[in-house]
C-alpha cells in the first residue's frame, strides 16, 4: 500500500509564497522520494510542490491557506516538513515584513 499524507497550513510570512519562499519550499519538498503537490483550494487545481515556475505562478499572499498532499515513500514526513517551514515563515522572521514595507 502507497503511504500517503496530507495537511493544511495558513501562510502567515507577510509577502506570502514569493520568490525567496517559493525557493526554500521548492527545494525542501525535492528532497523527499514522495510526489508532492499543493493547492490553494481543498479541492484543487494541484500543482507540483517541487516546481518553482509553478509554485511562485500560485501567487499565493499572507492568508492564503495552502493544501498539501504526498503520495509515496516518505510522504507523512514531507507534508510534516513542509507544513513546520510554512508555519515558521520559511525561516524568514522579520524578513518579509521588512520586504513588505519597502515594496
Amino acid at each position: 500500500m502507497t503511504a500517503t499524507a496530507s495537511a493544511k497550513v495558513e501562510i502567515t510570512h507577510a509577502v506570502g509564497l514569493h520568490a525567496r519562499p517559493s525557493v526554500k519550499f521548492t527545494k525542501l519538498a525535492k528532497t523527499f522520494p514522495a510526489t508532492v503537490e499543493m493547492a490553494l483550494a481543498e479541492g484543487g487545481p494541484w500543482i507540483d510542490a517541487k516546481s518553482i515556475v509553478k509554485v511562485m505562478a500560485a501567487k499565493a499572499p499572507k492568508g492564503t491557506t495552502l493544501y498539501l498532499r504526498a503520495h509515496g515513500e516518505g510522504a507523512s514526513e514531507a507534508v510534516a516538513a513542509l507544513v513546520a517551514l510554512v508555519t515558521r515563515d520559511f525561516d524568514e522572521a522579520g524578513e518579509g515584513e521588512a520586504h513588505a514595507r519597502s515594496a
